[in-house]
């Protein structure tokens, strides 16, 4: 199991490009109901990487939080049932 949670993003405002402080999160898309199936993405060696579903460019920022993105907002958080 793993020892930690994974991070969400989302893209209300279609931005081009986010930075991260995570390389391995999910991609939601949008936020419901204009979200796409929600999908895993590992940067691994690289730095960038680009969703096959709604085309947002993620980068990895060190500088930044797990929680954190630039632009600021991008974080996706579900509230508990």
């Amino acid at each position: 199991m793993a020892g930690h949670a994974i991070a969400h993003f989302k893209n209300d405002e279609g931005h081009r490009s986010i930075e991260v402080g995570v390389k391995e999160f999910m991609c939601v898309g949008a936020s419901a109901p204009f979200d796409h199936p929600h999908i895993f993405i590992d940067m691994g060696d690289d730095d960038e990487a680009v969703c096959s579903y709604c085309s947002t460019h993620y980068r990895y920022n060190p500088a930044l939080h797990a929680d954190e993105t630039k632009p600021a907002g991008c974080a996706y958080r579900v509230d508990a049932a």
